[in-house]
């Protein structure tokens, strides 16, 4: 009548994620990405050790799908400069090292990429805009809320030079 336990949890982890989509910055949805790929290989391993060919299959499916239109479509190279061509470039890689893993059925490809990706990852987690300046921003937040300092209030001087 009201369906299975399995769909409800499903629905529900669904909703969790759209909404963890929703209120990332960009930062945290890069993040987001790489730990749905390495959910995607994960499972890929999981299905070429059970013999199942069409779930490894759509599982490395799903993981480039993440590595190309997700992390190398993010890229901006006249921005990103050598780094984001070299990391175009190992995106191009790892897309290419997955479907000889698929073809040829090879778990070692696959780890070789989830290291790869993990490296990544774990580079572009030290770089957070929260890691670096927490003290900061907390400081200039303390001081703004000890002052006078009305964030909402019009700027009386510059309204009055017009």
């Amino acid at each position: 009548m009201f369906g299975s336990m399995q769909n409800g949890a499903s629905a529900y982890a669904k909703v969790g994620m759209e909404t963890g989509v929703i209120a990332a910055n960009p930062h945290k949805l890069i993040i987001m990405l790489f730990e749905g790929a390495q959910i995607a290989l994960n499972n890929a391993l999981q299905q070429m050790q059970a013999g199942n060919i069409a779930g490894k299959g759509q599982a490395i499916s799903k993981a480039i799908m993440i590595i190309e239109n997700g992390l190398r479509a993010s890229l901006d190279k006249s921005v990103g400069g050598e780094i984001a061509i070299n990391l175009d470039a190992l995106y191009e890689y790892m897309s290419s090292r997955l479907l000889l893993a698929n073809r040829n059925n090879q778990p070692e490809i696959i780890q070789e990429v989830q290291t790869l990706l993990n490296d990544i990852k774990s580079a572009w987690e030290a770089i957070a805009p929260n890691s670096a300046t927490s003290t900061p921003v907390t400081e200039l937040a303390g001081q703004i809320q000890s002052s006078s300092y009305d964030a909402l209030a019009p700027n009386m001087p510059r309204l009055m030079k017009a």
